[in-house]
């Protein structure tokens, strides 16, 4: 991925070409650097506050007592209700059932999309993986 130093890079080996005086292209390197260090800032700064107001969020949703009212846990709830179906219920019923003497077909769902819903609500997904690399 081209990021801000592979530009200042390729910027300073353009200066050495144009700009034959060392004093002036260490300046100019100076100035680029001071470049970078404002925009880093700047992106951290803009990263600060998105951290903030989602942490003002995440304080009102917690604030609220009731398991229903905010959409995390009735995500969480489906989510843990279907993964607890799937894994636990389903089999130990199939199992029951076969015991008895009784064939019957319980229903089966498409997981994969579960899965997905459930990584992104645990933070297992790949943003994590892009945010440690940034």
């Amino acid at each position: 991925m081209f990021g801000w130093d592979d530009a200042i890079s390729a910027v300073l080996q353009l200066a050495t070409k144009f700009i034959p005086d060392p004093a002036e292209r260490d300046k100019f390197a100076l100035e680029m650097a001071n470049l970078k260090a404002q925009q880093e800032t700047a992106q951290l700064n803009a990263d600060t506050q998105v951290a903030v107001a989602q942490a003002g969020i995440n304080q009102t949703e917690a604030a609220s007592g009731d398991l229903f009212d905010k959409w995390r846990d009735f995500i969480g709830w489906v989510c843990g209700c279907a993964f607890a179906y799937h894994f636990i219920i389903q089999p130990l019923l199939l199992f029951i059932f076969a015991i008895v003497g009784v064939k019957i077909d319980l229903p089966v769902f498409d997981m994969s999309t579960l899965t997905t819903v459930l990584l992104g609500m645990l933070g297992l997904g790949a943003m994590h993986t892009y945010q440690a690399t940034r």
